[in-house]
């Protein structure tokens, strides 16, 4: 589903990612983990096409994606949590919010809420619907966040520190959610239980600065 050869990325300070390669294939559940700076965010931001590569390949669903309107039509098809949930919240309530992705992808508007009130029970957010977003706690961000995505039924998820200031019970809930879905995912986290919990393989990526 996914494939990146020899992939060189670097910023000003200089390389991030440096001859990478990785590999993605249905039903995989795979952690990327390493320290702050290894390039595990970036590496998933060019699996999305926000970052461009300055060398290598970035295969996505069996097609060669160098461009911007190479990756438009895969963003339907793979869902980024973002590590913020501020990022991914940007209407007046959770209806809005949830709803946005599946009425882009042309569903109409009862389709649209039947998706969203479905999805919303998946998580046990029912009664969400008219909550205000940026009232919400936390937890209830990221959970709701992690309902638009999941709205756009993805086939392939990616989850940058999806537990990044949860608290316990939330954190369980999450772990819950994730193993009992069928979905293809990446998994940013320095929560090694939580890894250990919903994968089944794990990348190490090295900090370039100090290897």
């Amino acid at each position: 589903m996914i494939r990146l050869r020899n992939i060189r990325f670097r910023y000003n300070s200089g390389y991030v990612l440096d001859r990478v390669n990785f590999s993605l294939d249905r039903g995989d559940r795979i952690a990327l983990v390493g320290p702050n700076g290894s390039g595990k965010t970036t590496l998933c931001h060019i699996m999305m096409g926000l970052l461009f590569p300055e060398s290598g390949e970035v295969e996505i669903f069996g097609k060669l994606r160098k461009k911007e309107a190479d990756f438009q039509e895969i963003r339907g098809r793979i869902g980024f949590l973002f590590q913020d949930a501020d990022d991914q919240l940007f209407c007046p309530t959770v209806l809005e919010d949830v709803a946005f992705g599946p009425l882009n992808l042309g569903k109409s508007p009862e389709e649209a809420r039947r998706v969203v009130s479905s999805t919303l029970k998946s998580l046990k957010l029912e009664g969400f619907e008219e909550r205000i977003t940026y009232q919400l706690s936390g937890g209830e961000k990221r959970l709701v966040s992690l309902a638009t995505v999941l709205a756009m039924e993805p086939e392939v998820l990616i989850l940058d520190e999806p537990t990044s200031g949860l608290d316990e019970a939330t954190t369980e809930r999450l772990a819950e959610i994730l193993n009992e879905s069928n979905l293809t995912y990446i998994l940013i986290s320095h929560d090694i239980d939580f890894v250990k919990k919903t994968t089944d393989g794990i990348v190490r990526m090295a900090d370039l600065v100090s290897a």
